[in-house]
């Protein structure tokens, strides 16, 4: 029995790394679960600020356009700049070392901004969350390449972009509750009860509002599982997982891998259409939870429970899904990466006309929760195809420039453009009311009479709640993409999923 069990275990380890991945699969799952949490903290601190839009804006006195440049431009300006140089430095250096000095980085720079105090203050800290986040996502991939076989990589990509979704579902479930029912005042008992004399006169707790305390909670274990996969988490062999017959070239310069991707219709249409997907995506996200306050009058916390906890589950099954299909429907349909996020994106537009539009949640509930399903199919094969393109030296390269791509127009133009069509609809309604009304004086609030007041509500939600379906419908544009990349899916891919 010792010796059947001995040269079965020998097979395996003799067996190559295509056919059993890097390590056992105990490990990979371990290392897999890890860049998961890693992603969760990631979108919990990207996301946060979205479901505080609303009582941020009105404590530092700002609108919206100034709210989307925040949760936009801020945040999307270093983060899509220095992700591609990140990522060169990757191919040569260890990755899990970047992802942990980069998860420090912004872990602490999300305690800080619960602490800004003007718009040029919070602009500064989301700019330097946005440096610590641009060194996660292409080596965290290139990681996930290295441990899983080809016909696994869509499935473990999926899983890692779960992070998307379920980020989104922690920051709505901590920020909502935190903002509405913890106080300075809680903080400060609680670390008087703690016996942590030394922490209560770091900070005057008793004056801190709830949105800053979310953020200094949603902040702070981050700091902590840093060190626990630094500890943990070992950088596998570069390679380790590609077919033999995969080319192993030296590591390209930039412009190299840059053209090599450009004559991929693949690639290209791909990262055109989940560039548009996310230009949608990320600017609704940044005011959703605005959206349920001001058009059906919802607490910050039902807002964020129904955001969070019920479109974020939807969207995560979406994610899900979209890998797991993929990886099983390619055997058959090789097209799949291509035709099936295609229909998912397509599918969402009409459903999200549907919500958006009914007149009350229980009515808008069921179309927004198929439609985040379906819009998010797009995501796992956005990863699997720009790494499935390139050989093994280039994967953090590839996935950093399609982030790039993604997050320049998705994140930095998203938030920042929907909140200035936002303000630029509310200003147009408030004119057409015919009651002397401007920006100025609706956000005074001084003075106004019942006419004017209910005028100004009106077109804060109306104006925000009609910039939100013609978004919605961008989505349509983007399948469009993602169905011609299919025409080339086979012939450029270099890992084949089967």
């Amino acid at each position: 029995m010792t010796d059947t069990t001995a040269a079965t275990s020998a097979t395996l380890e003799d067996r190559p790394g295509f056919e059993t991945g890097y390590r056992t699969k105990g490990y990979r799952a371990y290392v897999l679960s890890s860049l998961l949490v890693v992603y969760i903290f990631n979108f919990i601190d990207r996301s946060i600020f979205g479901i505080l839009t609303d009582p941020i804006r009105n404590s530092l006195g700002l609108e919206d356009w100034q709210m989307g440049m925040l949760g936009g431009l801020a945040f999307a300006t270093f983060y899509t700049t220095l992700g591609i140089p990140i990522a060169r430095v990757s191919e040569k250096t260890s990755r899990m070392m970047i992802i942990v000095a980069s998860l420090t980085m912004w872990s602490l720079m999300t305690v800080l901004c619960g602490f800004a105090v003007s718009f040029a203050t919070m602009f500064a800290f989301r700019l330097l969350v946005g440096v610590g986040e641009a060194g996660c996502t292409p080596p965290a991939q290139s990681v996930i390449a290295d441990y899983f076989k080809p016909g696994n990589r869509a499935t473990a990509a999926s899983i890692y972009a779960l992070g998307v979704p379920l980020g989104g579902m922690c920051a709505g479930l901590a920020a909502g509750p935190i903002n509405d029912y913890v106080t300075g005042e809680n903080v400060h008992a609680l670390l008087e009860g703690w016996g942590w004399n030394w922490a209560t006169g770091l900070v005057d707790w008793q004056s801190l509002e709830g949105w800053r305390i979310a953020f200094i909670a949603v902040g702070l274990p981050g700091l902590l599982f840093a060190l626990i996969i630094g500890l943990t988490v070992k950088e596998p062999p570069r390679g380790y997982t590609d077919p033999p017959n995969a080319s192993k070239p030296e590591r390209e310069t930039f412009g190299a891998a840059l053209k090599k991707l450009s004559k991929k219709p693949t690639y290209v249409h791909v990262v055109t259409g989940a560039a548009l997907a996310s230009f949608a995506g990320y600017g609704i996200a940044a005011f959703s939870t605005s959206f349920l306050l001001r058009t059906h009058q919802l607490t910050l916390t039902q807002a964020a429970l129904i955001f969070s906890l019920v479109l974020g589950l939807m969207a995560a099954i979406g994610v899900f899904l979209s890998g797991f299909l993929a990886d099983r429907l390619s055997k058959r349909y090789p097209t799949a990466l291509s035709w099936m996020p295609a229909l998912g994106m397509g599918l969402s537009v009409p459903l999200y006309w549907l919500g958006y539009l009914s007149p009350s949640v229980a009515l808008m509930l069921p179309p927004l929760m198929a439609a985040a399903m379906l819009h998010y199919f797009y995501l796992g094969p956005m990863y699997a195809v720009s790494a499935g393109v390139v050989d093994a030296r280039t994967r953090a390269t590839a996935v950093a420039i399609t982030l790039f791509a993604v997050n320049l127009i998705g994140l930095g133009l998203g938030p920042t453009l929907i909140g200035l069509l936002s303000t630029v609809l509310k200003t147009m309604m408030i004119s057409g009311a015919d009651l002397g009304l401007t920006l100025d004086l609706c956000k005074e609030a001084v003075g106004l009479t019942a006419d004017q007041a209910t005028a100004c509500s009106s077109a804060d939600a109306r104006g925000l709640q009609w910039s939100i379906i013609i978004f919605a419908s961008i989505y349509g544009w983007a399948a469009i993409h993602y169905l011609l990349a299919g025409k080339t899916l086979q012939r450029d891919m270099i890992a084949k999923t089967a």
